[in-house]
């Protein structure tokens, strides 16, 4: 590949990573700085990183690349590991690294693990070096005798290195844990040890957000691998760890998040250590101030650092706990946490983990009278929440529905409803929404002043509300609603970014009837090409095109075929020209009829399949 000897650099001198001085103590961190990488051997390294991005995927050569360069890079694995371009470097190769070269470099690095550990590139490379587990225990063994007996091994003396680096960080866990590079490593590690890649959970921030601030994301369905059982055995000492220094885990802001990841790979991996775990939090934040009048836990659902780890306790909860949760300590004070620019994220979280009406009963019975309150407050997440959990469950819709309408003021007189589903996308009342100020008695909606209006900017949690009330049991207001939009109307809505998913929820929800559907996709007629020639527009019309009747596929084939040229010149109109295969229906039509109602008819016996 052009990569000759390299340099080799003089030997550097100077301490090793330094005894701390308390082990249990996680704000302290390794002493000694690492040896630094000679500007000679980044230079070979980045060759060879250029190389590898260069050379085929599944080429021998590729494979070649990596075992020689990882075999150099163990010869100073530490200088490269704690490198910022070093460790860049590394990272790219253990990506398609063999099992042998790269136990060859955690060997290297084992000695100074609390220095790689703890620092900000070394804490990058331990952690990709660990996602590899994956795809190298998984990976299909050798045809060749030789070469599957020397990889058995390589993958026999990865499972022991894996396994005394966690011991290693189990014997100074509150160190490793409460670093603020480390503790990714533990989490990083709780994973690869309880065989599932969870994706971490981006940092969310607390406090009133602008409105339309995008909602927090959900946990990602885990990747799970075969992990060996003395993984799992590892992982079940890593849990007593946390229940002998609770106090740390629970209070310490970078500790906390380990103790959230492990509660998140017990409740997969083992559900009764889960379990274990919750009861200790909830036990040690619920004796911190018994004098409190409530529950003393309250006054942690309003701190940043202990709410998040009751919101992960919430969520791994089972059902009967969960309801012992509620009864003791969230009964009579759900308005108050709604309310709170903190606590009502725990609540949120409560009522995602409700899998039981007779819970979902108590909770909305509190909480559904101070909607409108809680929506002035700016905390859309709750109420979506709770419309979530109604559409789980498949009760107090109705309920909900009609509290929502007179939150946002358009419950009476009943022509406002007609004008419910952009005010509920917009987050905005009646009121405000067509500038009409205050009224002693609320008039009538006007239908022709509100089709000459342009729609409002639809919200991320606006929409998200939407798509819950369109999958309700009876969508009949929201989709009615939906109809009386006028062309241009709904496509402002379809070519937002957060409205195209109110549209996505028409198609997809099973409770909208077809005659619903068909009426409330009517006023896009005539707005095809525009609608074609838009970002998340075009990915609308997709949708619409898939479950579209032969008839209704003409109309739109028609329509695009007169402003083909316009089409074909644009980016995403070019995508649905060749969806539609329009080339072919305005060439040869007969043909295309056949096609499109043989794919029609196959896609009735595959939902009638599905559907049995």
């Amino acid at each position: 590949m052009g990569l000759g000897p390299r340099p080799r650099p003089q030997r550097q001198g100077g301490e090793g990573p330094a005894r701390p001085r308390h082990a249990r103590d996680p704000d302290e961190r390794p002493r000694g700085a690492p040896p630094r990488l000679e500007p000679e051997a980044l230079a070979y390294f980045r060759r060879a990183q250029a190389a590898l991005k260069e050379t085929p995927p599944d080429g021998q050569e590729r494979g070649l690349l990596v075992r020689n360069v990882l075999e150099e890079a163990g010869t100073q694995a530490l200088a490269l590991a704690t490198d910022g371009a070093g460790s860049a470097v590394l990272q790219d190769l253990l990506a398609v690294s063999p099992a042998a070269p790269l136990c060859r470099l955690l060997t290297a690095l084992r000695p100074h693990l609390r220095l790689v550990a703890c620092h900000r590139s070394g804490a990058h490379v331990l952690q990709s070096a660990l996602l590899q587990l994956p795809r190298l225990l998984g990976a299909p063994r050798p045809e060749e005798e030789e070469e599957e007996e020397e990889e058995h091994r390589s993958h026999e003396r990865l499972e022991e290195l894996v396994l005394a680096l966690g011991a290693d960080v189990r014997d100074a866990f509150p160190l490793f844990s409460g670093d603020t590079h480390g503790s990714f490593v533990v989490r990083t590690l709780l994973q690869v040890l309880g065989g599932t890649v969870l994706e971490s959970e981006g940092a969310r921030p607390r406090g009133p957000q602008p409105r339309g601030r995008r909602a927090p994301a959900r946990d990602s369905p885990p990747a799970d691998f075969a992990a060996p059982d003395a993984f799992l055995s590892l992982l079940r000492e890593m849990s007593a760890g946390f229940l002998e220094d609770i106090a740390v885990f629970v209070t310490h802001k970078v500790s906390s998040l380990c103790l959230q990841m492990a509660l998140r790979v017990l409740s997969l991996k083992l559900p009764q250590d889960c379990a274990r775990l919750c009861d200790a939090v909830v036990d040690y934040l619920s004796a911190r101030d018994p004098s409190a009048e409530g529950s003393p836990l309250l006054l942690f659902l309003k701190d940043q650092t202990s709410s998040r780890l009751l919101e992960r306790v919430l969520l791994v909860s089972e059902p009967p706990r969960l309801q012992r949760l509620f009864e003791e300590h969230f009964r009579g004070q759900l308005r108050a946490l709604a309310a709170h620019p903190i606590a009502n994220f725990p609540l949120q979280r409560l009522l995602d983990a409700i899998t039981t009406p007779q819970l979902l009963s108590q909770v909305f019975e509190e909480l559904s009278p101070a909607l409108e309150a809680v929506l002035a407050r700016g905390h859309v997440g709750v109420v979506t929440a709770l419309l979530g959990a109604c559409r789980r469950l498949g009760t107090h819709q109705p309920r909900a529905l009609q509290l929502l309408l007179e939150a946002f003021h358009c419950a009476k007189p009943p022509s406002r409803r007609q004008a419910c589903l952009p005010l509920f996308a917009s987050l905005l009342s009646y009121e405000v929404y067509y500038e009409l100020g205050e009224e002693e008695t609320p008039s009538e909606h006007q239908a022709e002043a509100a089709s000459a209006r342009p729609l409002a900017e639809v919200t991320v949690p606006g929409s998200l509300l939407v798509q819950h009330l369109l999958h309700f049991s009876s969508p009949g207001p929201v989709a009615a609603s939906l109809a009386a939009l006028t062309g241009p109307q709904l496509l402002a809505l379809a070519r937002s970014p957060a409205g195209s998913h109110v549209l996505d929820a028409l198609l997809a929800s099973p409770t909208v009837t077809d005659k619903q559907r068909r009426r409330a996709l009517r006023p896009l007629k005539g707005h095809y090409v525009a609608l074609a020639c838009s970002r998340h527009g075009s990915r609308v019309l997709d949708a619409i095109w898939s479950g579209a009747a032969l008839r209704a596929r003409q109309e739109i084939a028609a329509e695009l075929g007169e402003r083909e040229r316009e089409l074909l010149s644009d980016a995403f109109g070019h995508h649905v020209a060749r969806n539609v295969a329009l080339g072919h229906f305005l060439k040869r039509r007969q043909d295309w009829e056949k096609q499109q109602g043989a794919a029609a008819k196959r896609r009735r016996a595959l939902s009638a399949v599905l559907g049995d």
